[in-house]
């Protein structure tokens, strides 16, 4: 079977003003600018991510977040370090329980507001261990 490669497209108000936000998030160059469109094709993890300048209208209401699992928490810490030195403000939520697992992570904001985080799984948490968390946090 051929490998399969995950496909996200976000409708951004400025692409240009979008570009360093997601090379920094990500690590790599996009492989491909146009006017107001940008692709990033990444290896790890497998992801094709476009970004398509427009209005923003009431269609995208169901976009949560988007994310990146991680091997590791020193992948984790990577990514926090890449982020902070692009200038980017980060959130950190080490040792938590969230979407019924353990976790470590860190959250940052793109320049029109969605939240990505990028994120280790440790292992399942009990559900009785679970503490109660606001749903719009708790894996935005």
């Amino acid at each position: 079977m051929a490998s399969l490669r995950p496909h996200l497209a976000l409708t951004v108000s400025d692409v240009e003003r979008s570009l360093a936000f997601y090379r920094a998030l990500f690590g790599v160059e996009p492989s491909k600018v146009r006017p107001g469109y940008a692709k990033f094709e990444i290896a790890e993890p497998a992801l094709n991510f476009t970004l398509n300048e427009g209005e923003r209208g009431g269609g995208l209401g169901a976009f949560n977040h988007a994310g990146i699992q991680v091997a590791s928490t020193d992948d984790v810490l990577r990514a926090r370090a890449r982020l902070v030195e692009a200038g980017l403000a980060t959130f950190d939520e080490m040792d938590t329980t969230c979407c019924y697992a353990k976790q470590d992570k860190i959250w940052v904001t793109a320049p029109d507001g969605e939240s990505w985080e990028v994120f280790v799984t440790h292992g399942d948490a009990e559900p009785d261990l679970v503490e109660e968390r606001d749903p719009v946090r708790c894996c935005r």
